[in-house]
């Protein structure tokens, strides 16, 4: 189940540190109920600007400056391809907190989310591409990104979906309608590599009350994992 999926990342732990001269910080609150702790240090008036390290068990994986960690809250959205527009900082916070359970994204975080995965996926040019936006009206709005993936790519593209919208045929795409109950409430992506494991990543995302808690991964047993669960899928 992909609830189980949520669950089990639960578990995987991460840490921030943040260092900044102010004595507060809305960081504690970003992060409450997720899996990643955050400690603060304090940096002298005239010192530099505020940045984060991020520690994954014992070890740092990396660290940015605090206005780049900010930019997961907003998101760059552009279409898949053209990931050069997208800046440095953001590139870099993606891949640091994979397999990192946030509880409180919206829709544009996981359409940002979502874009990074559709790159590598448009990047590799082949293999499968596995996408729920819980309903076809949500995918609507996708059509033209998933119509360009299609056409400069040879991706197997399969949409998953509440059946509560006709979309149209598109090459290279093929439609899994469903009713609510099953996918109603996820969001979620799984790209297999086209073969190679080291590109292959994914996302899952659980709605309530118009937020959504998830995480994304470039572990290779949880992507199949996810496809799995969304081949599952009737229709």
């Amino acid at each position: 189940m992909l609830d189980r999926l949520i669950d089990d990342t639960q578990h995987h732990q991460k840490r921030i540190v943040l260092y900044t001269a102010d004595a507060e910080t809305a960081l504690d609150t970003r992060f409450s109920g997720s899996s990643v702790t955050v400690e603060q240090r304090r940096l002298p008036p005239q010192g530099p600007e505020p940045f984060i390290t991020i520690h994954d068990s014992d070890q740092v994986v990396g660290s940015l400056s605090l206005a780049d960690f900010e930019e997961l809250l907003t998101p760059p959205i552009v279409r898949p391809g053209n990931r050069e527009e997208v800046s440095a900082g953001y590139r870099v916070l993606f891949d640091l907190l994979d397999d990192t359970v946030f509880d409180s994204l919206d829709r544009r975080q996981l359409l940002g989310a979502s874009r990074e995965i559709e790159d590598r996926a448009f990047r590799v040019g082949h293999g499968t591409l596995r996408v729920s936006f819980q309903s076809l009206s949500i995918f609507e709005s996708q059509v033209d990104v998933y119509r360009y993936l299609t056409s400069e790519t040879t991706l197997d593209v399969h949409i998953y979906g509440e059946a509560d919208w006709d979309p149209p045929e598109i090459a290279g795409v093929t439609y899994h309608r469903s009713d609510a109950s099953t996918v109603g409430r996820f969001w979620a992506l799984a790209f297999d590599g086209g073969g190679n494991e080291i590109q292959a990543c994914g996302l899952v995302a659980r709605e309530r009350d118009g937020e959504y808690t998830g995480f994304w991964t470039y572990d290779p047993k949880i992507v199949s994992r996810i496809a799995t669960e969304l081949e599952a899928v009737d229709g």
